[in-house]
């Protein structure tokens, strides 16, 4: 494989601290749900499908944020400033999603690697590619996971559920 060191990613470094902070927040998040309610032990998550108020605040901060950082990257010389957006933003808004415990974080995982594995693929970074090939394959899983939790009406605790050990929860959810 060779190292392609003329194709700058600015969006896919930036999304690495991005996703760091948005662990934090995460955890936090979880945390706090876990530990509500007088100290009475909680799951730290419940899935639950987004509102349509919370779809449509997603949608708009998605095109808001390609919009601002398309000519941001472009004027950076990124290799495929648009592409390299959308990956940022949609990473932002799945991180922010999964902490609050919305299914469709999996969703946007899943549009974030549609648009992410092409982009390496065409910047030559073939490993890359298909470790996010492999994620995308995780996240299919991960939804499925989520998307049965939620049907049986959040009885099932995500740290409870045999198919997600307790140790991998967040580790499944999180790039």
């Amino acid at each position: 494989f060779h190292s392609p060191q003329d194709k700058d990613l600015y969006g896919q470094a930036g999304r690495q601290v991005m996703v760091f902070a948005g662990g934090i927040y995460g955890w936090w998040h979880w945390y706090q749900n876990s530990h509500r309610e007088g100290g009475a032990a909680r799951p730290p998550v419940t899935p639950r499908w987004a509102t349509w108020r919370e779809r449509a605040l997603i949608v708009a901060i998605a095109g808001i944020g390609v919009a601002v950082l398309d000519p941001i990257l472009a004027a950076l010389n990124c290799f495929g400033p648009l592409a390299d957006s959308w990956i940022f933003m949609g990473s932002l808004l799945a991180t922010i999603s999964m902490a609050r415990g919305h299914t469709e974080f999996w969703l946007l995982w899943i549009a974030v690697d549609a648009v992410g594995v092409p982009l390496l693929l065409r910047a030559h970074y073939y490993p890359s590619a298909v470790l996010y090939l492999i994620y995308g394959g995780f996240c299919i899983w991960g939804f499925v996971v989520w998307h049965r939790t939620q049907r049986a009406g959040g009885r099932r605790p995500m740290a409870a559920s045999s198919e997600v050990p307790p140790h991998n929860v967040t580790a499944v959810g999180a790039r």
